[in-house]
């Protein structure tokens, strides 16, 4: 391998290491992030604002309050000098009471050590801008050891100068050399990011609101039900994507309304030769094949009907409040009326907001399904916060897993499968899960504790 080569792999080995770390960053910070839009919106707005703020602050006040205390440091040794000066040129004055009156009208409180009392020097403190300006401004205009302390008395800074016979202990007013800025920065920042809180929330609830009506009228369409007092509001954005899908919503409906009018009249017609052909076989009398006719002619006005049925679906119906506990019953009853043992259980509260005739629709032809193959059914429900799940389940041979999907293709008729019913037209299946879907729901189907098949619709309540 050349050195070309042997580059070109090490690049491509570091690209994909950083690729590897970027892609773990960014999903660590994507579980961080708020899911909803409200919350992002605000994140976005103010955020931004907040960090500009504490920079600005902290580099324009800090600069300010930190000239404040230079100022006020160099003037509170400025007296300390004074105080020296007075007792270099007064040393007649043993009782230094003169000097100790001066010290009071300049507010500090003088005292004086012998000779050599003088602490060793103790930890600076890292973050203290009143210990390095003191330090600076009296090793600049007093120019004698001396030692300061300002951080054993929160309100009082101790400092000691080294005279020729005697220590100079002074006690100044922490407040009378340094100017904290930490209750001004906080107040400032709390103030601004508060009122710029309200101000975004106030504004964004009124831009959030037509997004979340949009899309409760999208899931309501979706689940078939209407949502009649929904109009296109907000931004331009919002009205448009609103005026988008009540356009869309138009069309569909005109589709279903046209598709309904043509079966319609396409079962009127093929009903009305039907009935032509019962009359005309009515007519001609008993004998075997006018038997044999009339059951084609029965078993042909079926799957017209089944037909119809799966072309129709459910339009036109409305949704409406349900008991769905009372629904289950009448499927237990007409299953054990048919020869056949079921068992009916319902968990949660029973009413839910289906298209009551589809919906049973659907649940009769699972069951029926299930009848057509097994000796015991078992019909369970439940209803939470979010889905209303009705499963199926029976003892009889069930359906492989690699056929669980193709059975629910219409017209499908497998040879060994349970949705082969004799003389039916391999619909069932089809038009439950067309119906479970109209809904917002589905049906998947998976092994029963039974033995033999669970058929399990769930759909959104």
């Amino acid at each position: 391998m050349s050195t070309l080569d042997t580059g070109l792999t090490l690049i491509r080995t570091a690209a994909g290491r950083v690729s590897k770390v970027n892609g773990w960053m960014g999903n660590a910070f994507k579980g961080w992030m708020p899911t909803g839009l409200y919350a992002r919106a605000l994140l976005i707005m103010i955020v931004p604002m907040v960090v500009l703020q504490t920079v600005v602050a902290f580099v324009f006040m800090e600069r300010h309050w930190n000239t404040v205390t230079r100022r006020l440091s160099a003037a509170v040794v400025q007296d300390i000098a004074s105080l020296i000066d007075v007792y270099k040129g007064y040393p007649q004055d043993k009782e230094r009471a003169q000097l100790r009156r001066i010290g009071q009208r300049l507010q500090l409180v003088v005292d004086f050590l012998p000779v050599g009392d003088m602490p060793p020097p103790g930890p600076k403190p890292f973050f203290s801008l009143l210990d390095q300006t003191l330090s600076v401004q009296i090793g600049r205009q007093i120019g004698r050891p001396f030692w300061i302390d300002t951080v054993g008395k929160s309100n009082l800074v101790e400092i000691r100068i080294q005279l020729d016979d005697a220590v100079m202990r002074i006690f100044a007013q922490r407040s009378a050399a340094y100017a904290s800025n930490s209750e001004i920065f906080i107040f400032w920042m709390l103030g601004t990011s508060s009122i710029l809180l309200i101000v975004a929330v106030l504004f964004l609830r009124n831009q959030i609101r037509p997004i979340l009506r949009l899309a409760d009228a999208a899931e309501s369409f979706g689940k078939g039900r209407e949502a009649p007092n929904f109009r296109p509001r907000g931004a331009r954005e919002v009205r448009r994507a609103a005026q988008a899908f009540l356009e869309m919503k138009a069309r569909i409906e005109r589709s279903i309304e046209q598709r309904t009018a043509m079966l319609a009249g396409v079962s009127h017609d093929l009903r009305t030769i039907l009935t032509r052909f019962k009359l005309e076989l009515a007519l001609i009398g008993d004998s075997p094949e006018v038997d044999g006719m009339r059951k084609d002619v029965d078993e042909m006005s079926g799957m017209l009907e089944a037909y119809l049925a799966f072309a129709r679906g459910d339009s036109g119906e409305v949704a409406q409040p349900t008991d769905m506990s009372m629904a289950l019953e009448e499927l237990r009853g007409d299953a054990e009326r048919h020869g056949h043992t079921a068992t009916v259980a319902f968990h949660g509260l029973p009413v839910v907001t289906v298209k009551p005739a589809s919906f049973k629709r659907c649940l009769a032809n699972l069951v029926s399904n299930a009848a057509r193959h097994a000796n015991t059914i078992s019909i369970t429900g439940h209803r939470d916060h979010r889905y209303l799940t009705v499963t199926i389940d029976d003892d009889g041979p069930g359906i492989p897993a690699n056929m669980r999907e193709e059975v629910f293709k219409p017209f499908l008729r497998l040879d060994d499968a349970r949705n082969q019913d004799e003389g039916g037209t391999g619909l069932g299946l089809a038009i439950a899960r067309d119906i479970a879907r109209s809904h917002g729901g589905d049906i998947t189907l998976g092994d029963s504790p039974m033995g033999g098949l669970r058929a399990a619709v769930r759909v959104p309540v």
